[in-house]
């Protein structure tokens, strides 16, 4: 089967240039050119392309905002960003819009027709640089994640205490604290976990393996 390919880019000897590529592979076939975010809207509803090459920066709308605009009335669309930037915002925004890909200008057209190949098996491709900005961005929101809901040896106890069904002074009398200790304990747990009642920490706790159910 043929799929259908729009190539969006403002300069126009890379749109003349990416299609002249794109044209001499097999499978593939280019049915519409925009010059900008908003005339790419209007040439995918027009043309229903399988798959859309995006670039980023573009007068009038912007690669990030035309793919999500795209996609929300056409899901099944694939969309690769083609961008001369590598900064993490761009390549986190494309890809939390629904881009399937993202590429960097400076690749071989190898590279492109390896990410066509790929969103067309319904993949996910970005080429090696891109990915290990996006491990690292990852890695970095399990870590704040992490440190936002990590808890003290101490609070861990007291949770464990709560979770096995200790009466607030049972708790203060084993840890050799007072019960106004105890509960101020208990309420910077629940500000923190975000969570608003007793039994929902209890069912907090049996998640984290502090206490079995």
């Amino acid at each position: 089967m043929t799929l259908k390919i729009i190539v969006v880019d403002d300069h126009k000897i890379v749109r003349d240039g990416l299609c002249s590529l794109i044209d001499e592979l097999p499978g593939y076939s280019i049915v519409g050119r925009a010059k900008d975010g908003r005339d790419a809207i209007e040439v995918a509803r027009r043309e229903k392309p399988d798959i859309i090459i995006m670039d980023i920066s573009m007068p009038e709308m912007n690669g990030i905002d035309a793919t999500s605009s795209i996609l929300e009335e056409m899901p099944l669309c694939k969309i690769i960003i083609l961008s001369m930037h590598s900064d993490k915002r761009f390549v986190v925004g494309a890809l939390e819009a629904g881009a399937s890909g993202f590429l960097l200008k400076e690749c071989a057209f190898h590279e492109l027709n390896q990410a066509l190949d790929a969103v067309r098996k319904g993949q996910t491709y970005l080429s090696p640089q891109i990915a290990g900005i996006v491990v690292h961005d990852y890695r970095n929101r399990l870590l704040t994640a992490k440190d936002d809901k990590s808890l003290t040896t101490k609070e861990r106890e007291v949770l464990q205490l709560i979770a096995e069904g200790r009466s607030t002074k049972e708790i203060a009398d084993r840890l050799f604290v007072s019960v106004k200790a105890i509960e101020g304990r208990r309420r910077r747990l629940m500000e923190k976990l975000q969570i608003t009642s007793v039994a929902g920490l209890v069912k907090y706790a049996i998640r984290e393996g502090l206490t079995g159910p």
